[in-house]
């Protein structure tokens, strides 16, 4: 399992959050999240979980400010209905699913989402939050992660 280290919010050091485990302190840090999908190998639907420069473990969830009614589409897990932690084994790799992310969604408008790397970890959020909205996973992100 992946060690790094992460503060909760009393400023403690927490370690051996998977993604499921930041989306569980995202939510303590009073993101209205809730934890929709675990990711397996056989479930992931991009099939990168556990290959080489990807990530480690991934999870999915839904904020409480995204209407589903508006999301086109939307399936358990989709980003557009909150989003969604990837975690990695190095920052450099985490690092470089952001610059992809970010590269294809200039490329192909649809696919625009806010994204935060912070260390080893990336949060994809749903374009449908406003962006102060957004921002909060961007603090979030920034206290939980060393």
């Amino acid at each position: 399992m992946l060690v790094f280290a992460l503060v909760g919010c009393g400023g403690s050091p927490t370690t051996d959050l998977d993604a499921t485990g930041m989306v569980q302190a995202l939510a303590k840090q009073g993101l209205p999240v809730t934890l929709t999908v675990t990711y397996t190998a056989s479930n992931d639907p991009n099939k990168l979980l556990g290959r080489p420069n990807s990530y480690t473990s991934k999870a999915s969830f839904t904020d409480q400010r995204v209407d589903p009614a508006k999301v086109q589409g939307g399936k358990q897990g989709d980003v557009n209905l909150g989003g969604n932690v990837e975690v990695f084994a190095t920052a450099d790799d985490a690092a470089a699913r952001a610059a992809l992310l970010k590269e294809s969604a200039e490329k192909v408008p649809t696919l625009a989402e806010y994204s935060y790397a912070k260390g080893p970890v990336v949060v994809r959020v749903s374009k449908e939050l406003m962006p102060a909205d957004a921002l909060e996973y961007e603090g979030a992100l920034g206290k939980l992660v060393q």
